[in-house]
């Protein structure tokens, strides 16, 4: 190996071996901020998860498929323009039905700078989550809800 090779192994070994929080390691060059929930316990013991994610503009489509020991959910959202990510389909009441429904939200990480619009299929989002039967239980319908709109299904 030439010296010139050696050099640059041996100083990216070095600079990886930075904490992830620490600007000279490669690996943390090319991550977006601060996108994971927060938990917040109050005075009274009360948790609260604060999620930075909003809900997709609009659901266009959603499908619910059985599978071995529960269904999958599946939706696609549309956001406003390109750039949207981490989609996640957030349960809401802990996943239990309320009046036999169970509410599940779209939700998306926005763009860290301004995108262009383009055309709807450029902009759609897709995701999906496991629902156990036990989940299931009591359940006449499956919601899923954006910010404009929701679709809903039987399981």
């Amino acid at each position: 190996m030439k010296p010139a090779g050696i050099a640059l192994l041996a100083a990216t070994l070095l600079l990886s071996a930075c904490s992830s929080s620490a600007n000279l390691n490669p690996f943390s060059w090319f991550r977006s901020g601060d996108t994971e929930a927060v938990t917040v316990t109050t005075d009274d013991g009360v948790l609260v998860i604060k999620d930075p994610r909003v809900l997709v503009d609009q659901i266009t489509a959603m499908r619910v498929d059985d599978t071995a020991g529960g269904v999958i959910v599946t939706a696609t959202g549309l956001p406003p323009t390109q750039g949207y990510f981490k989609a996640d389909l957030f349960a809401l009441n802990e996943g239990k039905p309320q009046d036999g429904v169970i509410t599940l939200e779209f939700r998306v990480l926005e763009p860290l700078t301004p995108q262009p619009v383009s055309i709807e299929r450029s902009r759609e989002i897709t995701t999906a989550t496991f629902l156990s039967d036990q989940t299931l239980r009591g359940a006449r319908e499956i919601r899923v809800v954006g910010a404009r709109n929701s679709r809903s299904a039987r399981p």
